[in-house]
């Protein structure tokens, strides 16, 4: 699958604020986004949840509060983590809702709750929903070269991040390099 249109938004004619990227760990969103930059004709910001994890105390990292991330590569998060992910999600928002058009990098452990937290944010926005796949054993030996992050957590997360989750976009990333599926989505941003 190189990329599919699967629904519009609702905000027929308004112009896109915000491209919600969501893929598992090593799928390829960051590249991608880095790519969306180059090729939008504006100036985008590009904001990861691992912008979030590393701007959080390191005690945060260790804590049932907030998030852990176990050798195999499981992710679980607390009620510390939720708290600040929720501020961090009204945030990029305002952000949005002030003139600055963002790209989020996601993966949504949640599913479609994840989705649904960052729907009521965005609420009045005009977002494009990206569904960014990529092979599991492509993804697991991205992970591998990347050496920052413990081996299996692309595995564990390659599937589960799309179930239940809606999109008006996906791209595989599994053969295509990251500037072509920036293109691919870039084509549907009003």
């Amino acid at each position: 699958m190189r990329f599919r249109i699967t629904r519009r938004s609702p905000y027929r004619g308004a112009v896109t604020q915000v491209i919600v990227l969501n893929g598992g760990s090593s799928a390829g969103k960051s590249a991608m986004a880095r790519s969306l930059q180059v090729v939008l004709p504006e100036p985008w910001l590009s904001i990861s949840i691992d912008d979030l994890v590393d701007a959080m105390p390191a005690a945060m990292q260790t804590s049932g509060s907030g998030i852990e991330i176990g050798s195999d590569g499981e992710v679980n998060v607390g009620p510390g983590f939720r708290r600040l992910q929720h501020a961090w999600r009204e945030g990029i928002a305002a952000m949005a809702r002030a003139g600055a058009p963002v790209i989020v990098d996601d993966v949504f452990l949640g599913g479609p709750s994840s989705q649904q937290e960052w729907d009521k944010a965005l609420t009045g926005l005009d977002v494009l929903w990206v569904g960014v796949r990529c092979d599991v054993a492509v993804a697991a030996r991205r992970e591998l070269a990347r050496q920052d992050r413990p081996q299996g957590m692309a595995e564990l997360q390659a599937e589960v991040v799309h179930q239940g989750v809606r999109y008006d976009v996906e791209v595989d990333t599994t053969d295509q390099e990251p500037l072509e599926a920036a293109r691919a989505v870039a084509a549907h941003v009003r």
